[in-house]
């Protein structure tokens, strides 16, 4: 069959694909559960997958996010909100004409290899009809910020707590902190962005902190922070760039025990850095306290922490990051067990022909450039013009980007898919270039 590919999710890496086969004049059907394109970035989301707030603003400059078949308006400002974001993501779908290839309200519940190179792909939509149809690939852009992951084991005692706990993902506004006693527990983004608004609308607000982390201000010497990670700096050998990069952040923020907060036991870039303009101010003038890691719930609203000490608390916020998760594949085809998954270059299933992964990295630096990067060389292998090397040298690619993983980064779920931004981009570009049909060896 000519070439037809199936993207699942209309997400900021789903529309990414769809623009980069649409210019290539490649056959594309894109499904997606909710009524609209945006995914993480629709706020309240109709397909219920939306981790977005009210308050919530990127924290990468528009500048490195842009798409760069489309670049942000420039009116924008450098951190846009989301609101802005999903109107450049509409603008973006209206400008390639994606839409028409968009089936909206419409869920993949299966997709399979069927044997003879192609795929069988069953849906199912809003209103409950029900097909399959056969696809020559599929491309999953389904995100991985929309599967909460709670404290597994859960915390002794969590059954008996007679207050409200929720995760991140389900956080919205401010209303829902007014008068309460708070406990955000974690040290991501979203937990200082969250703990920071809950210390302007809750009654009292706790930061519940198991290890430390360097929390970055938005800005570091007038320009944005990711500036740090540039091109430039991508040639600096990481053990200098740690070192350096630490000292430069010690000396304008100073250390994060300063701030009541544990002392990160790594360097920066050890760990995939939080950014926040605000929280170490709010720390800093004392309406934000910081607690150890919970020990357990003892009763009524009671916490105890490992430290001792306790407090009544009305509400929890676990900000305990998300699974990866692919409902529509069997997991003896792919999935991602303790978040681990095995793909050669964030990208290909070595194991089954076909399938790939787009926007599937926590990018120090944006991932819509990145999944523009991806699909432009899937779009090469779809058409033929680059193939992938043999089935050996990819294991033992995706053999030693693990272990570059284990040596750059600590140990940790929020690390197994982390990737810097320009190495990456640079390593895609590679693969397009340097495995094109009739290149010379």
């Amino acid at each position: 069959m000519s070439e037809r590919v199936c993207v699942i999710g209309a997400g900021s890496s789903g529309i990414a694909a769809c623009q980069v086969f649409g210019e290539r004049g490649i056959e594309y059907v894109c499904f997606e559960k909710g009524s609209h394109i945006g995914g993480n970035w629709r706020y309240r989301n109709d397909n219920g997958q939306s981790a977005a707030y009210r308050s919530l603003h990127i924290n990468t400059p528009r500048s490195m996010m842009s798409y760069r078949a489309y670049p942000m308006p420039e009116d924008y400002p450098v951190y846009p909100d989301h609101f802005r974001i999903a109107r450049y993501f509409d603008d973006f779908a209206d400008r390639f004409g994606i839409r028409e290839h968009i089936r909206f309200r419409t869920e993949v519940t299966d997709a399979r290899p069927r044997g003879d190179g192609t795929w069988s792909v069953s849906w199912r939509d809003a209103d409950g009809e029900e097909g399959t149809e056969e696809f020559s690939a599929v491309v999953v852009a389904n995100g991985h910020h929309w599967d909460p992951r709670w404290p597994d084991p859960a915390y002794p005692g969590a059954d008996e707590f007679t207050g409200e706990q929720m995760h991140a993902h389900a956080y919205d506004e401010p209303s829902q902190l007014e008068g309460k006693r708070v406990l955000v527990v974690g040290l991501g983004n979203s937990a200082c962005d969250i703990a920071v608004e809950s210390s302007r609308h809750a009654e009292q607000t706790l930061l519940s902190v198991r290890t430390g982390n360097w929390v970055l201000p938005k800005y570091l010497l007038g320009k944005p922070t990711n500036d740090l990670n540039g091109p430039a700096a991508a040639k600096v050998p990481l053990a200098v760039k740690k070192r350096v990069t630490t000292r430069l952040i010690r000396t304008v923020v100073g250390d994060m025990s300063d701030y009541g907060l544990p002392q990160p036991e790594h360097k920066v870039g050890e760990q995939h850095p939080t950014l926040s303009s605000d929280l170490l101010s709010r720390l800093g003038h004392g309406e934000l306290e910081v607690r150890k890691n919970i020990d357990r719930f003892t009763g009524g609203k009671g916490v105890r922490f490992t430290d001792g000490t306790t407090d009544e608390v009305d509400l929890v916020i676990y900000c305990t990051g998300y699974k990866i998760t692919f409902p529509f594949l069997d997991p003896e085809i792919e999935s991602a067990p303790d978040n681990e998954i095995n793909l050669y270059r964030r990208v290909v299933s070595v194991e089954n022909p076909g399938l790939y992964f787009v926007g599937l990295i926590q990018p120090l630096g944006a991932t819509m450039p990145i999944a523009e990067g991806q699909s432009k060389w899937i779009a090469d292998l779809l058409e033929g013009q680059v193939v992938l090397p043999s089935t050996d040298e990819m294991r033992k690619a995706m053999r030693d980007a693990a272990a570059a993983m284990r040596k750059q980064y600590t140990a940790s779920k929020r690390h197994t898919i982390q990737v810097d931004f320009y190495p990456y981009m640079a390593e895609i570009e590679r693969e397009r270039r340097e495995h094109r049909v009739g290149q010379p060896a």
